[in-house]
C-alpha cells in the first residue's frame, strides 16, 4: 500500500457516494498516506468556474462534453498528475466515467467521440480503483426529491438516468479489473465495513 493510488467515486445522482468520500479519505490516512481528496468538474479555480456553467447553463450536447474534459484537463495538470508523483492518493468524486455515462449514455453523444477525448486528455493514466455505488433507480430519484435545489443533471427525467445507469453498468463490464460495484442501498455502517476490506486489496 506505499504506492500512489488514484481511485474515482461514481454513481447516478442519489446513489450517495459523495457521503463514504470522506470516510475512505480518514482510512487511508489512518494508514499513514497523505490523501488528496477533489471532485469534478471541478478541483481547481478554473475547474470550478466551469462547474457553475455545466451544472446551470444550457449548452449543445458537443460543447459540454468538451467543457467537461476542459475542466478534467486542468484538474489532471494541477491536481492529480502532482499529487501521484509526490506519492499521494487522490479521491476523486467523479472522473471520465461521469462523462461516459452523462453525456454518453444520458445525452447520447457519440461513445467513439468521448473515446477520442479520453484518449487525448489522458492516454496514460486510468483509475487504480473505480468504486461505482448503484441504487435503483427509483431510490434515487426519491432521494433526489428530498435534497436541496437541484442542478440540470439532477433534474432531468428517469429515462435519462436509466441510461446514465447502463452505461455506469456497461463500463464497469467493460473494465471489471478496476471497477468494484457497491449495492448503495445498504445502510451505511455496511458500506464503509465494505470499504475497509476492500483498502487492503488495492
Amino acid at each position: 500500500m506505499n504506492q500512489a493510488k488514484f481511485i474515482t467515486f461514481e454513481g447516478i445522482d442519489g446513489a450517495g457516494k459523495s457521503t463514504h468520500v470522506a470516510f475512505l479519505a480518514d482510512l487511508l490516512r489512518a494508514a499513514g498516506h497523505a490523501v488528496v481528496t477533489t471532485r469534478e468538474p471541478g478541483g481547481t479555480a478554473l475547474g470550478e468556474a466551469l462547474r457553475e456553467l455545466l451544472l446551470h447553463q444550457r449548452m449543445h450536447l458537443e460543447t459540454e462534453a468538451l467543457l467537461m474534459f476542459a475542466a478534467r484537463r486542468e484538474h489532471l495538470a494541477q491536481v492529480i498528475e502532482p499529487a501521484l508523483a509526490r506519492g499521494d492518493w487522490v479521491i476523486s468524486d467523479r472522473f471520465t466515467d461521469a462523462t461516459f455515462a452523462y453525456q454518453g449514455g444520458g445525452r447520447g453523444l457519440s461513445l467513439d467521440k468521448l473515446a477520442a477525448l479520453e484518449s487525448w486528455v489522458h492516454p496514460h493514466l486510468q483509475p487504480d480503483l473505480t468504486l461505482l455505488f448503484d441504487v435503483p433507480l427509483a431510490v434515487a430519484r426519491q432521494r433526489l426529491a428530498a435534497s436541496r435545489t437541484l442542478d440540470k443533471f439532477e433534474q432531468e427525467q428517469a429515462d435519462f438516468f436509466a441510461a446514465t445507469r447502463l452505461e455506469y453498468l456497461r463500463r464497469a463490464a467493460e473494465f471489471p479489473e478496476r471497477f468494484r460495484i457497491i449495492d448503495a442501498t445498504r445502510p451505511i455502517p455496511d458500506i464503509h465495513k465494505m470499504l475497509e476490506e476492500l483498502i487492503p486489496t488495492i
